[in-house]
């Protein structure tokens, strides 16, 4: 996706801490983690849970463990939880149980504003249900739980934010998105409030199967109508034009404004794939998604087929497997940075009003009605030609309605977002017809 020309009045997307004094994530602490995970043998999810050196147990009792010593560095400010669940599958047809490490900084608001940073720490070789292999498991996904640590890392050393943040190794996800599924449905038992999901999957690579090297983009894929959107309310985003403007859809577009400011730190471009996932294929935030919460999934700009999911060895001259020494990790530390910079302005912000309805049929004017947000000091209305993907700026509000004069509904979308006292901007919230029941 090209990079979006933003106006000035979401040029900070919600960073009130200035760039600068932020730290940056560090490629050889990345790969020492990454080689560490590897360590293990194997992270398949029905391997030893009990071994104290190989096996998924092993690897998890070592996330815990950094994330206690995070946690104790900055003085209690992250608390450690694990999510267990016996679950079973089409590959896990006896059941085991699914375990989910989590790090999680409290917000200001507690559970009523949540961010989530994921990564899914099993791994597996050609077989899936061979859990006796080495299955290295370096990019998938040793990249993604490699970034969720050092994300808390970076991230509890600065300020208290207004979100709640959640720091999510997942388990699982290579036996069906067990971990994915395990940790949206305690999100939705425990009543939070996830304003974002950041999965975390394949983001340590930089050579295709082909040859080809992608070093400055990273794909980011996000649903358009939503997965929990009953009939009415998919009817109702059908007829208002909004199939391209759900929540995951506009969480795509926030996250390719944060890579687009161009800090020193993320040279990255944001290609926004408008699917849930790779074509056929899927992920820990599917669970999210059709639980009714925003997710998103980054992954490399580029994938090598040869290095997922194989079995060690060489064929034809081709070396198979995931390991440690074909990961780009200077990459992988961009996309780190991307996810830290833009949980951040998330947290920072308040929540995005939960819907918003427009109204002005048969008029030359159209009328916004959307929810109040909590932590809310004001809004920021946008609109843009039917026809045109960017929004435009129009003005800040402090009610929860406004009339657009002169602005004929039926040419053009309008979205509304919420601004906190400290100026940090949530995502854009679309607005359109309420559903008919």
């Amino acid at each position: 996706m090209k990079k979006i020309a933003l106006v000035a009045s979401i040029i900070a997307i919600g960073l009130a801490s200035p760039v600068a004094a932020q730290s940056s994530p560090k490629p050889e602490r990345l790969k020492a983690d990454v080689e560490k995970l590897v360590s293990f043998g194997t992270r398949h999810t029905l391997s030893s849970a009990t071994d104290p050196k190989r096996g998924i147990g092993a690897a998890r009792r070592w996330a815990q463990s950094e994330f206690e010593k995070i946690a104790n560095a900055c003085k209690g400010c992250l608390k450690t939880e694990l999510l267990e669940r016996n679950m079973s599958g089409p590959r896990i047809p006896n059941g085991v149980n699914i375990v989910d490490v989590l790090a999680i900084k409290p917000g200001k608001m507690g559970w009523d504003h949540v961010i989530i940073i994921a990564g899914h720490i099993d791994s597996r070789v050609s077989d899936v249900m061979d859990f006796t292999k080495d299955a290295p498991g370096a990019n998938d996904d040793g990249s993604g739980s490699a970034l969720v640590i050092e994300a808390a890392r970076i991230m509890a050393q600065q300020p208290q934010t207004e979100a709640t943040i959640v720091f999510a190794l997942l388990s699982g996800e290579e036996q069906g998105l067990m971990g994915g599924r395990l940790l949206a449905e305690t999100a939705k038992e425990r009543g939070w409030k996830v304003s974002a999901m950041l999965n975390n999957d394949i983001v340590g690579g930089t050579l295709g199967t082909d040859g080809r090297r992608v070093e400055n983009v990273v794909r980011v894929f996000s649903e358009g109508i939503r997965a929990s959107e009953d009939l009415a309310g998919q009817m109702a985003r059908r007829n208002s034009g909004g199939e391209d403007d759900g929540p995951s859809r506009s969480l795509m577009r926030y996250a390719d404004n944060v890579a687009a400011q161009k800090f020193p730190e993320v040279t990255l471009d944001v290609f926004g794939v408008r699917r849930p996932d790779r074509f056929a294929r899927g992920g820990d935030h599917l669970a999210a998604l059709e639980l009714g919460f925003p997710a998103i999934r980054y992954t490399v700009g580029v994938e090598n087929y040869h290095h997922q999911h194989q079995d060690l060895r060489t064929e034809n001259g081709i070396e198979y497997g995931d390991t440690v020494d074909k990961m780009d990790f200077d990459y992988l530390a961009k996309v780190t940075m991307l996810n830290v910079l833009t949980a951040r302005a998330l947290a920072e912000a308040p929540p995005a009003p939960s819907s918003a309805t427009l109204g002005g049929a048969v008029t030359s004017d159209t009328t916004v009605k959307w929810d109040a947000a909590p932590g809310a000091k004001r809004y920021r209305l946008y609109q843009r030609r039917a026809d045109a993907q960017v929004w435009t700026f129009v003005r800040d509000v402090e009610g929860t309605d406004a009339v657009l004069k002169g602005v004929i509904v039926d040419d053009h979308f309008v979205g509304v977002s919420a601004v906190g006292p400290n100026g940090a901007e949530s995502v854009i919230t679309f607005g359109g017809l309420p559903p008919r029941r």
